[in-house]
């Protein structure tokens, strides 16, 4: 069974997601049709982020998944025999 504080940190993680989401597609999809001088322009970062920064985060999920497989080769390797 999950703690309490196992639900609290997933709770907390779905949370952010939500938020992570909803921040994005406002973001994306509303954003571009309201006027550029209107003020809620301020709280989001210029639209060449939104195709940069999820690029660099796949390109760091790639490198993280990758290493962590060269370590878990280089782990579950076997000594070789040594011929005498």
């Amino acid at each position: 069974m999950a703690t309490a504080t196992d639900r609290a940190v997933g709770f907390g993680l779905v949370a952010f997601s939500l938020v992570l989401f909803a921040y994005y597609t406002l973001w994306i999809v509303v954003l571009p049709f309201i006027d550029s001088a209107h003020a809620i322009h301020r709280f989001f970062l210029p639209r060449e982020y939104a195709v940069i920064i999820p690029v660099v985060a796949g390109l760091l999920l790639l490198l993280f998944i990758g290493v962590f497989i060269m370590v878990v080769t280089w782990k579950g390797r076997k000594p070789a025999k040594k011929s005498e």
